[in-house]
């Protein structure tokens, strides 16, 4: 059996121009993705920078460094989380704006079949006061 690719932007590309999915609005973040991984990679070293630093400092100094060790040891682990929080909330964004985008296409085809039912549908129900809305379904 052959095995087919699934590609996202493909199973959109049929109907009108205004309900396609653009490539661009299913992953337009690459380098807010790059510059997340970026951070985590660097609060890595600075984890690593750190053990070096305190093996270095035991074996030149040994306990006489401890106070200036941790010190050191605190504010380079302090700094890691940062840049490792800095790198989650990129990546929180980043979701959160596939969240906001995925709304805005939806929202567009819903506007877009509304317009094309028109007022005479028998789908709709119109209230005195002239309201209309979707008759519910069977």
């Amino acid at each position: 059996m052959e095995e087919q690719r699934h590609e996202p932007a493909a199973e959109f590309d049929e109907g009108p121009p205004e309900s396609r999915v653009r490539e661009d609005d299913l992953e337009p973040h690459a380098g807010l993705r790059y510059v997340a991984r970026l951070f985590k990679v660097l609060a890595i070293l600075l984890i690593l920078l750190l053990v070096a630093e305190v093996i270095i400092g035991f074996t030149q100094e040994g306990g006489a460094a401890m106070g200036t060790l941790l010190i050191e040891a605190t504010r380079l682990i302090v700094f890691a989380g940062l840049l490792w929080g800095i790198a989650d909330i990129a990546l929180m964004l980043i979701e959160s704006n596939h969240d906001l985008r995925a709304t805005r296409i939806l929202l567009g085809r819903v506007n877009n079949k509304l317009q094309r039912m028109g007022p005479d549908d028998p789908n709709l129900v119109r209230r005195p006061d002239g309201f209309v809305e979707r008759a519910p379904r069977p």
